[in-house]
């Protein structure tokens, strides 16, 4: 027990419960992480936030920019095709994963942006991923404001 000495302990009769204790809480994204969600639910469009300093695009957007610590406040849509940068293959299971193993996970450049956007791969083998390939968002039909409004990315089908 922590806070007690051996000696405040000796004689005493000391019982531990073990257990969990569920404490609800609520996350706020933020206005700035807000504006974009409420974009992917209502509208399917993913936007990104221009500094107007150093030019730099980011999604998911933020309020302040990395570069030159500017404010962020002019919203661009980019697009909903991008680069993979990069991938990950996890083949492991928690509740937290939102699909069955083996899940991919990849960062993103999105058309009209300038860092990366991770989020889960779909509709591809992962011995067929490759860094470099192309990738479009796939939206869900019923959407609630959240980064899983994007279902996944797979790989871009030509028109």
């Amino acid at each position: 027990m922590e806070g007690w000495t051996i000696e405040q302990l000796e004689g005493k009769d000391v019982f531990v419960i073990e257990g969990q204790i569920a404490i609800p809480n609520t996350y706020s994204a933020g206005v700035v992480g807000s504006r974009f969600l409420t974009e992917l639910r209502d509208n399917c469009r993913i936007m990104g936030i221009r500094c107007p300093k150093c030019d730099r695009c980011y999604v998911p957007p933020k309020s302040t920019c990395m570069e030159c610590f500017g404010q962020l406040s002019e919203w661009v849509e980019v697009g909903k095709t991008g680069t993979l940068l990069t991938y990950t293959v996890d083949h492991h299971r928690t509740p937290a994963q939102p699909a069955a193993p083996p899940n991919i996970y990849g960062i993103i450049k999105l058309d009209g942006a300038d860092t990366g956007f991770m989020h889960l791969i779909g509709e591809a083998d992962a011995k067929n991923i490759k860094s470099g390939m192309r990738l479009e968002a796939v939206f869900r039909e019923e959407r609630k404001a959240s980064i899983m409004d994007i279902e996944y990315f797979r790989p871009h089908r030509d028109k």
